[in-house]
């Protein structure tokens, strides 16, 4: 070995590898809970599959704002509103700083980019450490931690250590599920490369590549690919469910988008070893499909695309299957359907159970996905987040424990996210009781009850948390509209829910008061706005869905507030919120001893009253 090799050995609380959204969220959640972190991402950007490299935008349980008060909240909506504080240009280099600003922004997180984990080292059923390299300084590490998440998407930290793992769709006979076929079968759900074009206003002409895959109007008879298709369409209102579900799978695929269906999942056994040759048939693809879209010479259709030029070519194909990390529980479709609720819940998911066709784009005579909606939400347990014969691995991401078809609705990246934050406060919970991430469950409860506090939302699941002195006050106002009750901020849910406000609705300038029931050193004060979830706030290339976004930041957010401290009817502490854009905002107190808590808030970001879902006081 040479030995001037640059080596280093690091050990922290926990380690997370993956910096995608649900990794990212992970170490950032962990971080914050006071254990000391590691993050280590191969990429120079966070995101994953949101970030600049990839730019699939962030879609969730609303299903596309069809069930919007299911919007993901937490650390997600917190990123996605900081991101949209200074970037209405959708700009995806923006997006990626603001990632990096929060990561960096954390002192108990250490962000290694650039940083490959090529192998770990077990001791019987436990990872001990991970070896990685960052290739930008030839360092290697070799890091050590009693906890380790595997936000990878490919499970491959769990594949290292030798965690059970499916790949692949299992028979109906083995859990009931309505879509798994009668044998098992190892189709997975492919690759894609997005591009962007845009509209410059004058013809524009297109040579393509010798090594582009040529495509004929046959061949993409049931993918929709021209301006002229793309602007026609209103998916929301189709009455003909055949046709709803065709369009509302191809809609957002558009030529100053990008087509998601451009998708590949390989010829081989396992996916992710021809992840190479995928990518460069997908790169030939790409642009067989431009030449397609530009130069179609078969007199059948036009597609208007004269004045497009294109302006990006991903060259990192997002990935949406490969391993499975089996856990104590493995989710079904079946469980989705049936709107499961465990006890042990702690994310939830709303998405479609979204099948694509098994060979992506070469599937030419099937529609690209068949998209299985439903109403409402499904839990997802603890269980299914960490390793089944690995002791002291978690998931998080699209490698947790699910069956294919639980997968095809979990793998979205709002659920992968907030299920990230979850598993991050649950490693903390794990360092905090010393113990292993299977042991933590007599703590589920307070792991839920932390989730809540973080703005997280478990259906099914309230505040009750013992030491929220809020839940033991009276509250009163000085006003309220109707529907806004004051005490409505004290009832343990943070966002509207059937037509429920769930907060305090009134005028700025009115105050409401939390008299305790006793005197109490006040350490924070946790306030949870409302900011609309009808409303996006992703960023994201698709013109239809920019569209639905207003400028700035949520309209209903409060601007400007006061908190107050009272002690037997005298001041005795007072904080400010100023310039605020975000939905949770915690204002801390040195421990002040009150028994009163007043909040006034002053001013929102435009709207012309005030909704506030939630005040806790610790």
């Amino acid at each position: 070995m040479n030995t001037s090799i640059r080596y280093e050995e690091k050990s922290y609380d926990a380690v997370v590898v993956g910096g995608g959204m649900s990794g990212l969220c992970a170490a950032i959640a962990a971080a914050r809970q006071g254990i000391k972190v590691a993050l280590i991402h191969a990429r120079p950007v966070l995101g994953g599959n949101a970030s600049s490299e990839i730019r699939i935008h962030i879609s969730g349980a609303d299903q596309s704002l069809k069930q919007p008060e299911y919007a993901e909240g937490g650390l997600l909506y917190e990123l996605m509103l900081e991101n949209k504080s200074c970037n209405d240009g959708f700009c995806y280099s923006v997006w990626d700083m603001v990632l990096f600003e929060k990561a960096k922004a954390e002192e108990n997180l250490e962000v290694f980019f650039n940083t490959v984990m090529y192998d770990c080292v077990t001791e019987g059923n436990r990872i001990s450490s991970i070896l990685c390299v960052q290739e930008t300084t030839e360092m290697r590490f070799l890091i050590s931690a009693p906890l380790f998440i595997d936000a990878t998407g490919n499970g491959t930290l769990g594949y290292y250590a030798g965690a059970e793992y499916r790949q692949g769709s299992e028979a109906k006979s083995e859990f009931g599920e309505p879509h798994a076929p009668e044998v098992a079968n190892n189709n997975r759900m492919g690759n894609t490369i997005m591009l962007k074009a845009k509209n410059v206003g004058h013809p524009v002409k297109f040579t393509p590549p010798a090594f582009a895959k040529h495509l004929s109007e046959k061949q993409l008879a049931k993918r929709i690919h021209c301006v002229e298709m793309r602007e026609k369409i209103d998916c929301s209102e189709s009455p003909d469910p055949e046709e709803y579900r065709r369009t509302s799978m191809t809609s957002s695929a558009c030529i100053d988008y990008g087509y998601w269906w451009l998708e590949l999942m390989g010829d081989g056994e396992d996916i992710i070893p021809d992840y190479e040759k995928i990518r460069d048939d997908l790169y030939a693809y790409a642009y067989g499909l431009w030449d397609h879209i530009k130069n179609n010479d078969e007199g059948v259709h036009q597609h208007h695309a004269e004045n497009y030029e294109l302006e990006w070519v991903g060259a990192l194909p997002g990935m949406r299957e490969s391993r499975r990390l089996m856990g104590d529980y493995i989710l079904s479709e079946a469980d989705i359907l049936e709107h499961k609720q465990f006890e042990d819940a702690v994310c939830y998911g709303g998405w479609c159970v979204d099948l694509h066709a098994a060979h992506g784009l070469l599937d030419f005579d099937k529609l690209p996905s068949d998209c299985n909606f439903y109403r409402g939400v499904y839990t997802i347990p603890y269980r299914s987040y960490y390793s089944k014969n690995i002791e002291n691995l978690f998931m998080a991401g699209r490698d947790i424990s699910t069956t294919k078809l639980g997968l095809a609705s979990t793998r979205i990246i709002g659920c992968c996210a907030i299920g990230g934050e979850a598993v991050g406060i649950a490693a903390a919970l794990c360092r905090k009781y010393n113990c292993d991430p299977r042991a933590l469950a007599p703590h589920i409860e307070e792991l839920q009850q932390k989730i809540l506090e973080n703005d997280g939302y478990i259906p099914g699941i309230f505040n009750n948390d013992k030491a929220d002195l809020a839940l033991g006050a009276k509250v009163s106002a000085t006003s309220y509209l109707p529907g806004g009750e004051p005490e409505k901020v004290t009832r343990g849910a943070s966002r509207t829910l059937d037509g429920d406000k769930n907060g305090w609705l009134c005028k700025p300038g009115e105050s409401l008061t939390l008299d305790l029931d006793g005197e109490h050193e006040i350490k924070r004060v946790n306030l949870t706005f409302e900011s609309d979830f009808a409303y996006p706030i992703r960023v994201t290339m698709a013109p239809n869905r920019q569209k639905q976004q207003r400028p700035g930041v949520p309209a209903e957010l409060v601007k400007d507030a006061e908190v107050t401290l009272y002690l037997k009817g005298e001041q005795v502490a007072r904080a400010q919120i100023k310039d605020n854009h975000q939905r949770r905002v915690v204002l801390p107190f040195s421990g002040v001893s009150a028994d009163r808590v007043k909040v006034t808030p002053l001013t929102t970001n435009g709207s012309d009253t005030v909704l506030i879902h939630e005040v806790r006081v610790y």
